[in-house]
């Protein structure tokens, strides 16, 4: 028996033998796998734990006997809305009395007075202008100006109101110089709504005959302002704060000529006078455009068989299809196309479908067919005539045009005759007075319009980039009240103010809601205010060079994604969020609960987390307000706060130094703009508010002003009267004071502490632990404190365009970092969370000597009563090269007495860290750092996705912002042949010409004017053409996002005619041309962490990958304490390698339209004026033609041969 047991040892000993040599020989050392993720791990997190001293700010608010506690969301954000609310009443209450003066002081002006005359009043034109001697220029005005950080930067006067005359404006009319001069007793009102309501931004009388009163008073262009490209003042009369105001929603069809009987040039004057009517429109108003010759059909193919809400995309689209139609011949169905308008309008009358207002037809064209027409109108409109009819004569001749009128007259509208196109603009504004008549005779309805959102000037923030900010504005008609022999109804103009959206958003500070939560804001419509995922195609250059607004309507089912929805179509939305929408526009208060997606970094990076929805009304207004808070720990907030006015310290001992910063845009103490008190900084501001606040008599002044009735005495605000958030100031105390006590003491080791981090602390202060390399730490508190301490000198260079640290990162509290080191924490609390700058593998390949910082961040959560709440965020900077070091000499070995052949520092493992989204941290190639691991190795990515250890989530984006290559200005639209100069040259002279005299083929068509015609003459023979910037912006050249020249016919017909000889295109065109509104996608990926929390790695292999038949294994270990994994790949199996990317791209279009129609759910505004029983009396309803010299007849003719021979 000995013999037997001793014959089996040697035998035991050999299969263990051979065990151990076949693990050795295996592809991948599986085990050493595991091993190196715990050890890299274990030592990051227990470095990052002792350096960051984050369990020692635990004990630090434990010590002050804090309270973490559940929030009521509904409570929360009814006292929000109520605070919006109260904001709102101060601007509607100030512009109802603007209108009450308005309306009075034109009343007793009557029609005599002379003080509007040249150089009696604020030109803004002629502010301060002189003459090349040095003295005052003959129409100038002497004005101190002064700049105002809180009127857009620029320099203004507060004590006076400027007028901004467009430069066709003929300021020698009665009428215009009466208007300014009643409205300058506005005056004194302006500077009392001012001193009453020092948040006010501009006030202004915008008057219907074309200019505008605006306060304070600037010039133009604005002194020291923010715009070095300031050109003529726009045409606001078809912005949407006048038309909406000054009008009742309306359903339009607009019908379009494209007959033989309107030639080629009388085409385009059409097409100018499409668009401008569609310029008037808003999101509360319906619309189509049809073409009509021997047949009727839809201009767009997206738009079939209905009205479309005329949202900026509607009408962008339909302007770029009316740009692209050619005139399809044939004779005119005037008819028919009244027919099918009728059809249509009574269907959505009938149906409770569109506006359910106004409803009215603008027939734009020669006339042609239009004597057959009052059968229709029998049918349809006659006698009550519920759709009025407004005709625009292009072309055609004297007996079309008698047609046209009469069309018009007989149905409650408007007609005009349009000869060129610097009259498109003011004669389509009649359409507009008309529509306002009933309101008008109504006289006592003032109803208030609020406008969709656009980006306006730069914000009064102490942190302004320049880029504008986010605007509204309220404004409401003001009516001619006084006795006319003749009934009229005379639209007086627009008053109103204009609302900075930042100012609103104040009243919800981000603290209330807690990390990750949110609030924005819904209109009617459906239609986002505010959102943290808005974001507007316009930038604010149009605006800061012409005032111009350009607005934004993004719904709000365009920026909530959800999780459950379906990923391939936008049409099957989920039920909760359009219950949701539906409650918000009804203004019902209520919650729900929802799974979202959650994108950062430029749509690089996703999560999904569920989030739980609060929202209330904004009562007297059309808005809701919602509050968005993530579900878990976003219920619970940490209450913390240090008393300030009796505190026995001098709390401002706690904010020394410049290594701290406070979130610019919260508010924790600020002066009313009225004050004087001027500072550099936010935290400037704030340590003078901290001094204040210690001394004897200090009051908080934590409620804001009440706004009262609108007749009610208001008391004027001191002009240095301020507001503090008591809560938030304390709270900011106390979290500089755990700070500053963790800075003098190192604190005692937490009662966990690993044997690991005590040898690391003694190590660190003998200075012999060299394993990382710390360039910066730092804490971000939930007060919004950011402190930093730089362990190595990173001075930046003078010539470095990198930010510090501290400028970059100054509003902490919403960076990705902050947010997702919180969001990290319900899925591994004890852990770090690793990003690196993300590149897309276009950079240098070598990093030019610059190599990128590893950012680590660990959310610090407080414990109170079995309640969590995040109180900071941690954080490093680790440099790259010794987290790489570490990393190769933890993959370089094995375990203490096992052997193994191959470790990450040979060539047959390929080693990578990647994070949570799939991104390099580390890499054996430093050049790979920060890309995207699928354009590193796309087949082993896919693996990885089908192996459930990333999870492929896919993003889309309905802001997106696409290359316009079908743009002329962007492309080969502008080549250079040798006949372009001559051809550029013919068409200035050309154009020049066109100012004084008519084209050929105008004076050809144009007819003379009926006898009956000739009292109804408006004289513009000497009124000069608009601005050629607005002309072209008919034309579709001067912003091709907007008007479409150069799109592509959406049915995928040929390219538009370029109407005209080529110009330089206008500034806003070169800069807008680059990119066109479209919807894009990207497919992203998130770690699947419970697939790798199993003891062993997950093992994964390539088969059938090479012709040779190899294989390629690879092994997958999750590191501990981060939010990432451990990668390591065999390579001697030559498989080729497929590319993945996660840059967002466009998303390929399903038919001829970008995206279907969409009939979402939309409340009304509330008052609707379509009708007065006395507007029949109105005699008023047409102009006629005006017959012009034949001088330029032969020249022109001479000058369009050259153009077509040139080109």
């Amino acid at each position: 028996m000995a013999l037997g047991t001793m014959t089996r040892r040697p035998l035991l000993l050999l299969a263990l033998l051979a065990a151990a040599l076949a693990n050795q020989l295996e592809d991948i050392p599986h085990n050493e796998v595991k091993n190196w993720a715990l050890k890299f791990g274990v030592d990051l997190w227990e470095f990052g734990r002792h350096f960051t001293k984050m369990n020692q700010i635990q004990n630090k608010y434990h010590e002050y006997n804090v309270e973490v506690i559940r929030k009521d969301g509904l409570l929360l954000v009814r006292e929000l809305a109520a605070e919006v609310k109260n904001h709102m009443d101060f601007k509607i209450n100030a512009v109802m009395r603007i209108m009450d003066s308005a309306e009075a002081a034109a009343l007793s002006a009557g029609s005599s007075s002379t003080d509007g005359l040249p150089g009696s009043y604020y030109d803004a034109r002629w502010l301060n202008v002189h003459a090349d001697d040095g003295t005052l220029a003959a129409r100038a005005r002497r004005l101190l100006l002064s700049p105002s950080r809180h009127f857009d930067h620029i320099a203004v006067n507060t004590s006076y109101s400027a007028v901004l005359m467009p430069p066709y404006i003929n300021t020698d009319d009665v009428e215009v110089q009466n208007q300014i001069a009643w409205s300058e007793h506005l005056d004194p009102l302006f500077v009392n709504n001012y001193e009453i309501d020092p948040t006010l931004s501009w006030q202004y009388y915008a008057s219907s005959s074309g200019f505008m009163r605006r306060y304070p008073a600037m010039s133009w262009p604005p002194e020291d302002g923010y715009s070095h490209h300031a050109r003529d003042f726009y045409d606001f009369r078809s912005s949407n704060w006048f038309v909406e105001a000054a009008t009742s929603p309306k359903d339009l069809v607009i019908l379009l000529d494209d007959s033989d009987d309107i030639s080629s040039s009388y085409h385009r004057l059409a097409k100018a006078t499409v668009s401008a009517l569609l310029d008037t429109l808003g999101p509360n108003d319906f619309v189509n455009v049809y073409r009509y010759s021997d047949t009727v059909s839809e201009l767009h193919p997206c738009y079939t068989k209905i009205l479309a809400q005329a949202v900026p995309e509607t009408i962008r689209e339909l302007k770029s299809a009316a740009w692209a139609a050619e005139a399809s011949g044939g004779a005119a169905n005037l008819t028919g196309a009244l027919t099918t308008a009728f059809e249509i309008l009574h269907r959505y009358n009938r149906t409770g479908q569109g506006c359910q207002c106004n409803q009215a037809i603008a027939v734009v064209g020669a006339g042609g067919g239009a004597g057959g027409v009052k059968a229709v109108f029998r049918t349809w409109n006659w006698p009550h005539m519920p759709v009025r009819i407004f005709t625009y004569r292009v072309g055609g001749d004297a007996a079309s045009g008698h047609n046209m009128k009469d069309m018009a007259c007989t149905n409650k509208g408007f007609h005009v005759t349009i000869n060129d196109h610097g009259e498109v603009r003011r004669k389509v504004l009649h359409f507009v007075e008309v529509l306002a008549r009933p309101m008008v005779m109504y006289q006592t309805i003032h109803p208030v319009h609020w406008s969709p959102v656009y980006v306006g000037g730069r914000s009064s923030s102490l942190d302004d980039d320049g880029m504008g900010q986010l605007m509204t504005s309220v404004t409401v008609p003001i009516f001619d009240r006084r006795n006319r022999t003749q009934r009229e109804a005379n639209l007086l103009g627009v008053v109103g103010t204009d609302v900075p959206v930042d100012q609103i958003k104040k009243l919800v500070p981000p603290y209330k809601l807690g990390v990750n939560g949110y609030s924005f804001m819904v209109d009617n419509n459906g239609h986002v205010l505010y959102h943290p995922d808005l974001r507007p195609l316009h930038t604010n250059e149009e605006y800061t060079e012409t005032l111009r607004p350009l607005y934004s309507s993004v719904d709000i089912t365009d920026v909530e994604l959800l999780v459950d929805s379906d990923e391939n179509s936008r049409v099957n939305l989920t039920s909760l969020l359009l219950d949701l929408r539906h409650d918000m526009i009804e203004q019902r208060e209520g919650e729900t609960e929802m799974g979202v997606k959650v994108q950062y970094e430029g749509m690089r990076r996703v999560a999904t987390r569920r989030q739980r929805y609060f929202y209330s009304p904004v009562d007297g207004t059309p808005y809701s307000l919602a509050a968005v808070l993530p579900d878990g720990y976003g219920m619970y907030e940490l209450q913390a706060e240090q008393e300030i006015k009796h505190s026995p310290i001098n709390v401002t001992e706690y904010f020394k130094g410049e290594n701290w910063k406070v979130h610019p845009e919260w508010v924790y103490c600020e002066y009313a703009s009225t004050s004087e008190q001027a500072f550099s900084s936010p935290e400037e501001q704030l340590v003078h508010f901290l001094t204040r606040a210690g001394r004897p008599g200090w009051k908080w002044m934590s409620l804001r002003p009440r706004a009262l009735t609108l007749h009610n005495a208001h008391k004027k605000q001191d002009r240095d009267s301020y507001y503090c958030d008591k809560t938030l100031m304390q709270s900011l105390v106390r979290d500089a004071m755990v700070i500053k006590e963790l800075d003098a003491h190192t604190g005692h080791a937490s009662h966990h502490s690993h044997p690991i981090a005590t040898l690391m602390a003694l190590l660190t202060r003998q200075g012999r632990f060299h394993k990382f390399v710390v360039t910066l730490s730092f804490i971000a508190t939930r007060s919004g404190l950011l402190k930093w301490t730089e362990n190595i000198n990173t001075s930046r260079s003078a010539d470095s365009s990198e930010p510090h640290f501290s400028e970059k990162y100054a509003r902490a509290y919403d960076s990705e970092w902050y947010r997702r080191a919180v969001e990290h924490h319900s899925i591994e609390p004890e852990s770090f969370v690793f990003s690196v700058p993300f590149r897309d593998g276009s950079e240098p390949e070598d990093f030019s000597g610059k190599p990128p910082l590893v950012l680590a961040t660990h959310a610090v959560f407080v414990e109170s009563r079995g309640h969590r709440a995040p109180a900071a965020v941690v954080g490093l900077h680790f440099q790259l090269d010794s987290l790489a070091k570490h990393f190769l000499n933890v993959t370089s070995t094995c375990t203490a007495g096992s052997i193994c052949k191959k470790t990450c520092a040979g060539d047959e493992l390929d080693c990578y860290i990647l994070d949570d989204n799939g991104f390099i941290i580390l890499s054996e190639d430093a050049s790979q750092t920060g890309r995207f691991f699928g354009q590193v190795d796309g087949t082993i990515m896919d693996s990885l996705v089908q192996d459930r250890i990333y999870k492929k989530v896919t993003v889309h984006d309905h802001q997106g912002r696409c290359p316009d290559s079908r743009n002329p200005f962007s492309g080969h639209g502008n080549k250079l042949t040798p006949m372009k100069p001559l051809s550029w040259l013919g068409g200035y002279v050309a154009n020049l010409l066109a100012v004084w005299y008519p084209l050929w083929e105008t004076v050809q068509a144009r007819p003379h004017a009926h006898p009956e015609e000739e009292l109804d003459y408006e004289d513009y023979e000497n009124e000069e053409m608009e601005h050629e910037d607005d002309m072209d912006r008919d034309r579709g050249t001067y912003e091709i996002i907007i008007d479409g020249l150069g799109a592509a016919d959406p049915a995928g017909g040929a390219q538009p005619v370029s109407p005209g000889p080529p110009r330089e295109p206008p500034r806003e065109a070169a800069r807008s041309a680059a990119v066109r509104p479209c919807d894009t996608s990207a497919e992203l990926f998130t770690l699947q962490s419970t697939r790798l929390n199993a003891a062993q790695p997950l093992k994964g292999k390539l088969t059938n990958c090479h012709n040779s038949g190899c294989e390629r294994p690879f092994s997958v270990q999750k590191i501990p304490h981060s939010n990432l994994i451990l990668l390591v790949v065999d390579t001697l199996c030559p498989c080729g390698a497929k590319r993945l990317d996660v840059r967002a791209r466009e998303a390929t279009a399903r038919s001829a339209c970008r995206r279907p129609p969409r009939a979402l759910p939309r409340r009304r505004p509330p008052v609707c004026v379509s009708y007065h029983p006395e507007e029949i009396e109105i005699l008023s309803c047409g102009r006629g033609a005006i017959a012009r010299p034949l001088t330029a007849m032969f020249a022109t003719l001479v000058l369009r041969l050259f153009l077509t021979l040139a080109t």
